[in-house]
């Protein structure tokens, strides 16, 4: 089968993503073969090639928004970025599997989806309807899930003023959901094309920074920097969620401008299961619009080159050829 692997970790104009030839991979115990259809890129994924994430096993395949079917049965399933949990420890018996010490990972600790199969645990795929295009689905497992994540940690209020920092296939999404709970949405991205839309989607505002004080926010931009002006512009008592699995250094924070007046600052750690399920019976019961960016399975170095570069509108897509 055709692959892609990070064979060296580094910028991507430096090519650190290169095509190879293996073999299918064999399901082990509990495990389902899937045959890929699609795979969303996530930024992750960059995150990965470039070295900003460690990697954790030599040349591994990235991927981890996968739709694809289930060899030998047809079945359309999705594979995400929660791969498995030990069950058993502490974190996994109250609820919070995200946090599990054992936890593994679709395209960091096995290989993922930019590859035409891969494995899975079959306790950890998530059912797909077969009549919904495989693009318009592979962004909901990662980007839809962790944003749902994401907006549970912030807290916002009914009706409540939520900013949203930086805007690409996660925070469209987001938007939509947080939108259609009754919040004002405003958008800060330095991007004219995020710009225009977070504004076709129904946010109040998009541009540097938001015009109002803020009862929650987002941070999905991987940038340690925008974090006090973010928890500046919350209004008393709102609360800062940190959506990405990487963040650059943040600044040294005033008390008295960033943290006083109960503010809170949260992070979002990858995902559990039940989180998944919510967001997805949600979204196929009330589908957003899901903004992509198509790619064919040959062009993932050049879908990540445009992922670095800000030139991705909404979420790319690996589509098989």
């Amino acid at each position: 089968m055709r692959a892609w692997v990070v064979a060296e970790p580094g910028p991507m104009a430096t090519r650190p993503l290169e095509p190879v030839e293996r073999d299918v991979p064999e399901p082990g115990p509990g495990e389902v073969l899937v045959r890929v259809e699609a795979c969303g890129v996530c930024r992750t994924d960059l995150h990965l090639a470039e070295g900003d994430l460690l990697p954790r096993r030599p040349r591994t395949t990235p991927g981890h928004q996968v739709v694809g079917r289930v060899e030998g049965t047809g079945e359309r399933v999705g594979v995400a970025w929660l791969r498995s949990t030990c069950g058993a420890c502490k974190y996994c018996l109250r609820g919070t599997e995200n946090l599990c010490p054992s936890s593994a990972y679709t395209g960091w600790d096995a290989d993922g989806g930019y590859a035409e199969y891969l494995t899975a645990p079959r306790d950890y795929v998530y059912p797909l309807p077969a009549d919904v295009p495989a693009e318009r689905l592979a962004p909901l497992l990662c980007a839809g899930i962790i944003g749902y994540r994401a907006l549970l940690r912030c807290d916002l209020p009914p009706g409540g003023r939520l900013g949203i920092y930086g805007f690409g296939a996660s925070a469209h999404l987001t938007a939509q959901a947080a939108i259609a709970r009754g919040a004002v949405v405003h958008a800060v991205t330095r991007s004219a094309a995020s710009r225009a839309l977070a504004l076709e989607l129904g946010a109040a505002s998009a541009g540097d920074e938001p015009p109002e004080p803020l009862d929650a926010a987002i941070l999905f931009a991987p940038v340690g920097t925008l974090v006090p002006a973010a928890l500046e512009a919350l209004d008393r008592g709102g609360t800062l969620a940190i959506a990405g699995i990487h963040l650059t250094d943040v600044p040294v924070l005033n008390y008295d401008r960033h943290l006083f007046q109960e503010r809170t600052l949260r992070s979002v750690t990858a995902n559990t299961r039940a989180d998944g399920r919510a967001y997805l019976e949600l979204a196929l019961a009330h589908p957003p619009r899901v903004t992509t960016s198509l790619y064919p399975f040959g062009q993932a170095a050049q879908a990540l080159t445009d992922l670095a570069n800000d030139q991705v509108r909404g979420a790319a897509v690996l589509v098989m050829e």
